[in-house]
């Protein structure tokens, strides 16, 4: 696995076990005043694309660290996206455990807020299974804003949404066949009314269409979403 300055793993200790997380910096290195992004990963692991999506939010002055959510049954694995490799995230997205996953997100917030210091604000940015622990986490209070990209199962998980108290972007695609029209506008409806958080519909958009790895990747949308993403969360953690 490759690194660039300033990134590196780190080792995060908790109750249930300790699990790796990779943090990457700003280029200049930490600042006072840098806030903080929880990066969740899809169901493929903290692969080469997470790596460096991590590594483009801390280019933008963010302090940015992804857990492995998967270390229980498949620690530190890095998948692609078709093939045995999919078969392999599909097992283990059926094997992991939501609350679990939740529960290692809060504790990665905590590191992540040592990290930064006192007073910093954090925010959950992530990508379809990692969209809906990045709402659950918005929703249950653990971060100051979210940023879920196509997060699969929110639409399931709207009970949460009545306790939403911090701003939240939604990012879905029109062409998404995992998650359809009527699910977005569920959401839509349940947040409709919440404190700076919109949702946003790319028209061309795929699942998957943030990922430069991906056969559904869309450079149209994902730098699109990207520019809303950075002028989102410039406000919501100022």
């Amino acid at each position: 696995m490759t690194t660039i300055p300033n990134s590196r793993w780190i080792r995060i200790d908790t109750d249930a076990g300790s699990f790796d997380a990779y943090l990457s910096l700003p280029p200049g290195g930490k600042k006072p005043g840098n806030p903080g992004i929880v990066l969740i990963q899809e169901i493929f692991g903290v692969n080469e694309h997470i790596r460096s999506v991590a590594d483009q939010y801390a280019a933008d002055g963010y302090v940015v660290l992804s857990p492995d959510v998967f270390w229980r049954t498949g620690p530190r694995v890095e998948l692609g996206y078709s093939g045995k490799d999919w078969e392999r995230a599909m097992e283990l997205r059926k094997a992991v455990n939501l609350e679990d996953t939740v529960g290692d997100v809060a504790a990665t917030v905590q590191a992540l807020r040592a990290e930064i210091g006192e007073g910093g604000k954090v925010a959950a940015v992530g990508y379809c299974f990692g969209g809906l622990v990045s709402y659950l986490a918005a929703a249950r209070g653990l971060v100051d804003a979210a940023v879920p990209y196509y997060g699969g199962g929110i639409q399931n998980q709207l009970h949460e949404a009545a306790a939403l108290n911090v701003p939240v972007q939604f990012h879905y695609g029109a062409l998404d066949a995992h998650i359809k029209p009527d699910d977005v506008e569920q959401v839509r409806q349940a947040v409709a009314g919440k404190r700076g958080t919109e949702v946003l519909v790319y028209d061309q958009a795929d699942h998957g269409f943030n990922c430069w790895a991906r056969e559904s990747y869309n450079q149209r949308a994902a730098a699109l979403a990207h520019g809303r993403a950075l002028t989102f969360l410039v406000n919501a953690l100022a």
